[in-house]
């Protein structure tokens, strides 16, 4: 079997594992290999197929890695609660609170230690499912 077989094999196999991943990095390895594999086939020595398909391989991940970056998702919005004002129910012995918000009581706790518990609170970041409160609104 001449050794252009070998590359393509190599080459079918990746592709075929890129459909189930769906990444393009291993499209992109796939893809070099492919044209290793049209190297051997117009006679190019073995180091030389090596360097192209590695060098293809190395470039192609890049421009893979490159391309899925550019078509990220943005960061999430910050929410409609950042700026939203609560009514804090209770006050417990470690500092967070209980307060009311949007119909139910939600945790809390302030966003420092020198937020005034006597002022009116706004949420100023979230915090999983906790509310984290202060003193100013939120810009």
């Amino acid at each position: 079997m001449g050794a252009f077989w070998i590359w393509w094999i190599a080459a079918a196999a990746l592709i075929g594992a890129e459909l189930l991943t769906g990444t393009f990095y291993l499209l992109a390895v796939g893809s070099a290999a492919a044209i290793g594999g049209l190297a051997a086939w117009l006679g190019v020595g073995p180091a030389w197929q090596f360097v192209i398909a590695g060098v293809l391989g190395v470039g192609l991940t890049i421009a893979a890695h490159r391309w899925r970056l550019a078509r990220a998702t943005p960061a999430p919005d910050p929410g409609l609660d950042i700026g939203q004002a609560v009514q804090v129910k209770t006050w417990n012995a470690d500092g967070s609170a209980r307060v009311a918000y949007r119909g139910s009581t939600w945790n809390a706790e302030l966003e420092s230690p020198a937020v005034s518990r006597t002022a009116p609170l706004y949420i100023c970041a979230t915090r999983g499912s906790v509310l984290v409160l202060s003193d100013r609104r939120p810009g």
